[in-house]
């Protein structure tokens, strides 16, 4: 399980008060297991799937008292706050809805297609052919937390999103779409279109064409 969301949900379960605990500092087994009240096996198993998931890892180790093995010390990844962190989605929203109050559709869609290249370039996945170029996109969106399917046709292929990564701020600011469209543009090297679906709950979709193809 991937978190992407610090709920109230993630921090009742006992995965979730261990996370918790080595938020305050790296930790052994023995401080988890008498912090969340189970036994060493019991911690050990829940940090082995949180270390498959991404979430925890191992610090290092610390000598216990008298002879015997050091202790393994856990710790939380370094990107996880940003895992864990709501603040984001709001600040981007507050900072379109500061940036639209300032500039015309025009120069707002601006701002947001030259952000998009610039985060393009970063993640920048060339790919050769459509159907390649097509699929590093879907990887893409898939990382900015998207879940989405590929509809291949004969000049272009199809990118459809069951939701939206940036809904936070699409639903008031299509220009936002535009931006996105141009990360993936200038990451996968071809021509994107977004077309995406702003009724009711906001929906990726965006065309691909190959730059060959779209001349």
């Amino acid at each position: 399980m991937a978190i992407t969301d610090w709920d109230k949900s993630f921090l009742a379960t006992t995965r979730g008060q261990i996370v918790a605990q080595l938020r305050l500092g790296p930790k052994t087994v023995d401080a988890l297991a008498a912090a969340v009240g189970l036994t060493d096996n019991g911690v050990r198993a829940h940090l082995q799937v949180l270390e498959r998931d991404g979430l925890v890892q191992v610090a290092g180790t610390r000598r216990r008292a008298g002879l015997g093995k050091p202790a393994r010390l856990y710790e939380i990844v370094p990107d996880a706050e940003e895992r864990f962190s709501r603040a984001y989605a709001l600040l981007f929203r507050a900072l379109i809805d500061s940036l639209a109050l300032r500039k015309d559709r025009a120069a707002l869609t601006k701002v947001l297609e030259d952000a998009g290249r610039q985060l393009g370039r970063q993640l920048a996945r060339p790919a050769e052919g459509r159907r390649q170029q097509a699929i590093a996109a879907m990887g893409i969106l898939t990382e900015l937390g998207g879940l989405v399917e590929l509809e291949g046709g004969r000049e272009s292929d199809l990118i459809r999103g069951a939701g939206c990564p940036v809904s936070a701020a699409t639903a008031a600011h299509p220009a936002v779409c535009r931006g996105v469209a141009a990360l993936l543009a200038e990451a996968i090297g071809a021509d994107v279109r977004e077309c995406c679906v702003r009724d009711g709950r906001p929906r990726c979709q965006f065309e691909i064409r190959s730059r060959s193809s779209a001349r």
